[in-house]
């Protein structure tokens, strides 16, 4: 396996580490995936800075109104490198509340993510979280 196969590899780990953490409700494993200095902006626009913050804030939602839910990921994980130590990574996903049998569709999530290689080891340097949503009328009139 050459190194890029390796560094997809890994990145593909991160992702599945988020997930696992999320899943287990553990903001400690959460935040050891990003950067020591991560921006993590949520879906609705809060800035989170750093990872001590993103562990602290993930473990008192998972503690309340995320408790018992679950990630689920849309198995897309498109990953581009910048350079060697450097990637983008978009991907889809939802979170499933733990009274909900499936995440409703209008719980669709992009997220974009710069990742930086750190002593050989992939982390999350800036999160960006945003819902999918269809076009609405105006932009549907303006693109034909």
């Amino acid at each position: 396996m050459d190194v890029k196969e390796q560094d997809t590899k890994a990145i593909h780990a991160i992702f599945e580490a988020l997930g696992k953490a999320w899943n287990e409700h553990n903001g400690q494993a959460f935040g050891l995936c990003f950067t020591e200095d991560a921006d993590y902006v949520t879906f609705n626009g809060q800035h989170i800075k750093g990872r001590q913050d993103i562990t602290e804030i993930h473990q008192k939602l998972f503690n309340g109104v995320l408790r018992g839910s679950s990630m689920m990921n849309g198995g897309s994980v498109q990953i581009r490198f910048l350079t060697p130590d450097m990637a983008i990574a978009h991907c889809v996903g939802a979170v499933k509340l733990r009274w909900q049998k499936k995440a409703p569709m209008n719980r669709d999530s992009i997220n974009t993510n710069v990742i930086v290689k750190e002593k050989g080891d992939w982390k999350i340097a800036a999160f960006h979280n945003c819902r999918i949503q269809p076009p609405n009328f105006i932009q549907k009139w303006f693109m034909k």
